[in-house]
């Protein structure tokens, strides 16, 4: 599924240079120091995955030519396809987590929930199955609702049947923290009925409900 989206690089027949690695076992090693944590240099030599710096650019370079973009919409032309996909509601949020390195990234900022350590916002608008459809990052300073509009104009035209593509949802769920009658606004010109939550008001969804619990 991945292969046929990865950039060809061919050898040179004069002067070739080291052998290229595997473009499997990069990506094996990419997965490991993301499912880890471990940083890109301590990625163990012995799994033969080749050194960390080589995985951190092979991929900046998949990223730099839309590799994982291109893999997202192949999965959801497949899960629409599959009946796995629920376009009648979509719902946004956001949420914090530190940023330990790139201070002067334009994706890192003070954290107002975090004493104003750096970190950044995780942006991820789902659809009713929980499916990301569309997911940006920001300084974990900007406000979510800058990111609500990118994140509905910005999912892609998802194919896998028969017809035009499908891409805009009949309604979007959002908290508090999107109350603006602005958005609103900007949700009903594009056709989507906008669910958010008021200030002071309760949702009327169920959204973020706690049922209370049987005393012991």
């Amino acid at each position: 599924m991945i292969e046929p989206l990865l950039p060809k690089h061919e050898r040179r027949f004069r002067h070739p240079g080291r052998k290229r690695i595997d473009d499997r076992k990069t990506l094996q090693g990419v997965l490991f120091v993301l499912y880890t944590g471990i940083q890109w240099e301590y990625l163990p030599q012995e799994l033969g995955f080749g050194s960390g710096p080589t995985c951190w650019r092979r991929l900046a370079g998949w990223q730099e030519a839309g590799v994982w973009e291109g893999l997202q919409r192949v999965l959801l032309d497949r899960l629409r396809a599959a009946d796995r996909l629920d376009f009648s509601r979509v719902t946004v949020d956001a949420s914090h987590v530190p940023a330990k390195r790139g201070r002067s990234s334009p994706k890192v900022g003070p954290s107002p929930v975090d004493r104003a350590r750096p970190g950044s916002k995780h942006h991820v608008l789902t659809d009713a199955h929980g499916t990301p459809l569309r997911v940006s990052l920001t300084g974990g300073h900007r406000n979510d609702v800058t990111q609500l509009l990118p994140l509905v104009d910005g999912v892609p035209p998802v194919r896998g049947k028969r017809g035009r593509p499908r891409r805009k949802p009949r309604a979007l769920y959002a908290g508090r923290g999107y109350d603006h009658d602005i958005y609103r606004r900007r949700l009903r010109e594009r056709g989507i009925v906008p669910k958010i939550a008021r200030r002071g008001q309760p949702h009327g969804s169920g959204l973020g409900h706690v049922a209370p619990q049987a005393p012991s």
